[in-house]
C-alpha cells in the first residue's frame, strides 16, 4: 500500500462504494440515507485504482436537526459514513475527510459539517478532533433496530415512496424491519448519547 499523501480521493457516485461501505462501516447499510455527496479513496494509480475507502455526506437524520446549525436546511449536510480498510497507514481518516471538506468548500454552498460519533461503539470522535471539528456537545439517548448483524435508525420502519398512482407506500427494506420487528426477528435497543461535532466551511 502506498504512502498516505500519494492516496486519491474522488467524487463518485453511492453506487461505487454502496458495497464497500455495508461491508466495512459498522453500521452494516446505507438505507434510509438521503444522499449529497459521495467519495471513493484510492490506492495506486488510475490504471490500477485499489478501493480503499469511502465516505457519504447527506441530510441530517433527524428531521429539523439542522436549524440548530443553520440558517436554512440546505446550509448542513451530515459527514453520514466514513470507513477505510483496516490496514491503511495512520493518518489516513484524516487525510480522507480533509480533502473531502476542501472540496465540499469549493463545490457547494454548504456552511456547516455535522458529524457524530458513536460512543456505543467506544467512539469519541478521535478523527474528528485531527480534522478540526468542534466538539459541540452530545445527544439524547436513542433507540435503534437490531435485525441480524445491521442496526436501523427507529425511523426505518417510517420510510416511504410515492409509487405510480400517488400513494404512499413504505421502501421494501423498511418492509423488511417492520416485519422483522412483527415476527420477533429485530428488536429494539436503547443506546447511549453520541457525541455532536461541527466544521464550519
Amino acid at each position: 500500500m502506498g504512502r498516505v499523501k500519494d492516496f486519491t480521493v474522488e467524487p463518485v457516485d453511492i453506487n461505487t462504494i454502496r458495497e464497500f461501505v455495508e461491508t466495512h462501516h459498522y453500521s452494516g447499510n446505507v438505507n434510509g440515507i438521503r444522499v449529497s455527496q459521495c467519495f471513493a479513496l484510492y490506492d495506486g494509480t488510475p490504471m490500477q485504482w485499489n478501493l480503499i475507502g469511502g465516505m457519504i455526506y447527506g441530510a441530517l437524520g433527524m428531521a429539523n436537526a439542522w436549524k440548530k446549525y443553520g440558517e436554512s436546511e440546505s446550509d448542513v449536510v451530515e459527514l453520514r459514513r466514513l470507513c477505510c480498510i483496516d490496514d491503511t497507514p495512520k493518518n489516513t481518516e484524516s487525510y480522507f475527510i480533509g480533502r473531502t471538506l476542501r472540496w465540499m468548500k469549493r463545490n457547494t454552498d454548504y456552511k456547516v459539517v455535522i458529524s457524530y460519533a458513536d460512543a456505543h461503539y467506544g467512539h469519541e470522535g478521535v478523527i474528528y478532533k485531527a480534522s478540526n471539528f468542534e466538539h459541540i456537545g452530545m445527544t439524547a439517548k436513542s433507540r435503534v433496530i437490531q435485525f441480524g448483524d445491521r442496526t436501523y435508525h427507529d425511523k426505518t420502519i417510517r420510510t416511504t415512496y410515492t409509487d405510480k398512482n400517488g400513494v404512499k407506500q413504505l421502501k421494501p427494506f423498511a418492509l423488511r424491519v417492520k416485519n422483522a420487528l412483527e415476527s420477533g426477528s429485530a428488536h429494539y435497543e436503547d443506546r447511549p448519547p453520541k457525541h455532536i461535532y461541527r466544521y464550519v466551511l
